[in-house]
């Protein structure tokens, strides 16, 4: 997805609609609705303003798409009640899913012997998702770690 379609979601997708957000953000919704739309060649949004829009929606499919344009990938840090035993089997078990998702596309993709680019727009996304998915494992295992040290136990 492009930075400008993620944007256009979460404004769109925001509870209230983008009437709401707007005065959440105190401008017009002609306004933000202008700096949303992906064709628009006027009014662009500020970093600072697409700032304030992730943390009012929690939507952060602008941080995704940047990171991923880029070769990167978002990880919500979380805080320590997340890393358990039972939050790191959720975690391995979303990892398996993921990797079912990438095979399944890939799958899919090479069934009539032609690869797409809305093929392999697909499979990234779903290969986003698994390594996302594997480096929130390893934070969680991570947060264990501290606390085991910290705690003077050692495996």
């Amino acid at each position: 997805m492009s930075v400008s379609d993620a944007l256009h979601k979460t404004v769109h997708s925001a509870t209230g609609g983008h009437t709401a957000l707007a005065a959440r953000l105190g401008m017009s919704p002609v306004i933000l609705r202008n700096k949303a739309n992906p064709n628009s060649t006027s009014n662009k949004p500020t970093l600072d303003e697409v700032d304030r829009i992730i943390g009012l929606t929690g939507d952060a499919s602008v941080l995704h798409a940047l990171a991923a344009n880029h070769g990167y990938v978002c990880v919500s840090v979380e805080g320590p009640e997340t890393a358990s035993e039972a939050a790191i089997l959720e975690t391995v078990t979303k990892v398996w899913m993921c990797n079912g998702d990438v095979g399944a596309e890939v799958h899919k993709a090479l069934a009539d012997g032609v690869i797409e680019l809305s093929e392999i727009e697909s499979i990234k996304k779903v290969v986003y998702s698994m390594v996302q998915a594997a480096h929130q494992m390893v934070a969680r295992l991570e947060v264990m770690a501290d606390r085991t040290v910290r705690g003077g136990m050692h495996g």
